[in-house]
């Protein structure tokens, strides 16, 4: 008997709940390391490839080291490295980052899945989860609000960054970076330099991301594991207006989204399944729709975006 099944009704909801706070963590991640390289003034389309990335070394050097977090620490440098390699092509002269996004996006992913193969069957050390569920005599509902200590991180790291954008020097470097190239080189600030460390600390955090995914939930290590998460992770951005908080909010709505068809599927509700499953491509195209509108369009971009322009 599957866990909705076996609390009736709510079932599907507590399915949801669940499967939101675990599929949200990568959501977060990359959407708070996309804000901080967007709000420099630059957008990484590549990060796709970086979120395959860190899944790949995260769960090889967890497999090899037999340290999960060394794994997601590792898979945190890969990832930088690709915000760094991004960040060095986009500095040369004449040279489009929405192209360059598109590139590293394939290369990273073929990379992955070539270095990866040697990892599709063996089990690496996962991550531990933290049983939210704990005060309950009912082993679904336990299982279904297990979580881990990555999504808390990236909760309190929202927050973190917001306070840090609005009330610190670097924040206000940063984003006279990001709305006015100009003013900040009058003010002495090196643009290149600025949006290079933005894209590399945000290709950090995307990395993390992808450690989750292979090293929690699911928790494995396959040629199909990101599912564009890191794609619609820079709708995510636009739909939080660039602000980190708004961020929770967009990855959770984002995560109850991919929830929803399992719920349902669990709960045996099998008719339309890849109708509920194509939930988040959905939710992505509406949200773009919306973000093109007169009324919402791009409202609290950075003006340096090559996608303001």
């Amino acid at each position: 008997m599957t866990a909705a099944s076996e609390l009736g009704a709510w079932g599907v909801l507590i399915a949801v709940i669940g499967g939101a706070l675990r599929v949200s963590t990568p959501y977060l991640f990359v959407s708070l390391g996309e804000t901080l390289t967007e709000k420099s003034g630059r957008v990484n389309l590549g990060l796709e490839g970086t979120l395959m990335m860190g899944a790949m070394s995260g769960y090889g050097v967890s497999l090899a080291s037999g340290s999960a977090w060394f794994g997601v620490f590792v898979a945190g440098l890969v990832g930088a490295a690709f915000g760094l390699l991004h960040a060095a092509l986009c500095s040369l002269p004449r040279v489009n980052d929405i192209a360059v996004g598109i590139a590293l996006f394939i290369f990273g992913t073929g990379l992955a899945i070539y270095l990866g193969k040697p990892l599709i069957e063996p089990v690496a050390p996962s991550l531990p989860a933290i049983p939210l569920g704990f005060w309950s005599d009912v082993p679904a509902l336990r299982s279904a609000l297990e979580i881990n200590a990555l999504l808390i991180l990236g909760i309190a790291l929202a927050p973190l960054l917001h306070w840090g954008l609005a009330n610190t020097r670097w924040g206000l470097i940063l984003r006279t970076v990001g709305d006015s190239a100009d003013a900040a080189r009058a003010l002495g600030f090196s643009v290149n330099g600025v949006r290079t460390a933005a894209t590399g600390l945000g290709g950090f955090l995307a990395g993390i991301g992808g450690a989750f995914l292979s090293l929690f939930y699911p928790g494995t290590w396959n040629e199909g594991l990101s599912s564009g998460q890191g794609l619609m992770a820079v709708t995510l951005v636009i739909f939080a207006r660039w602000e980190p908080i708004n961020c929770i909010y967009a990855a959770l709505l984002f995560g109850g989204a991919s929830a929803l068809g399992p719920a349902l599927q669990a709960a045996g509700v099998t008719g339309n399944y890849y109708l509920y499953g194509a939930a988040p491509y959905i939710l992505t195209l509406l949200l773009l729709i919306r973000s093109s509108s007169t009324r919402h369009r791009l409202r609290g971009a950075p003006s340096e975006l090559t996608i303001s322009k």
